[in-house]
């Protein structure tokens, strides 16, 4: 009986484990779009939050937005996501009707500056945030993270990571193409 008992004893910790690695198994493989992160934000006002400008720059206030579709890229020179995603916003920075800002977080003004002279500066505003604490009234907890702004100052899409064609391709893309075009129409009108 009590060898019985011991078997059963070294079994729970088994079937704990294979139980456990069938979710994550299933959660991997489930087709869902990791880098796509729920928001509370979504729908709601941009925080009113004001970030102290890069260099002579007058730095980023979220009421400068209204009227405009807007990429709001956080970012940082320390960041390597962020050097594989700064060529697509080279690009997105020549889109007409688009108006690219960025917030740079946890990070050192001239490392910033650095950052940015050598690899180009798609950004219209930058603001900066040496300790992080506007940048969570965003709900931003790393960088690289993306938010598209509507025309009417409301949080419509937020894309964690950094971006790439596939983002773009996708439903984060899609929002922001359908708000580029209604706002063309509503220019036009």
């Amino acid at each position: 009986m009590r060898f019985r008992a011991t078997h059963i004893l070294l079994a729970v910790p088994l079937v704990a484990f294979l139980g456990l690695a069938a979710i994550f198994a299933l959660r991997v493989t489930d087709g869902a779009d990791r880098s796509v992160v729920p928001s509370a934000l979504i729908g709601k006002s941009a925080p009113g939050s004001v970030f102290p400008g890069l260099g002579v720059g007058a730095g980023f206030d979220p009421a400068a937005l209204a009227g405009r579709v807007s990429l709001v890229n956080v970012f940082a020179s320390w960041c390597a996501p962020c050097r594989v995603e700064h060529p697509l916003l080279m690009d997105l920075g020549e889109e007409e009707g688009l108006t690219i800002v960025g917030i740079n977080y946890k990070d050192k003004r001239a490392s910033a500056e650095r950052f940015l002279a050598e690899l180009g500066n798609p950004y219209d505003a930058i603001g900066v945030d040496p300790d992080g604490r506007n940048a969570i009234e965003w709900g931003v907890y790393g960088v690289p993270e993306t938010f598209i702004v509507g025309p009417d100052g409301t949080i419509r899409g937020k894309h964690v990571g950094p971006l790439s064609r596939e983002a773009l391709d996708g439903s984060f893309g899609d929002t922001l193409r359908g708000l580029l075009e209604a706002n063309k129409g509503a220019a036009a009108s």
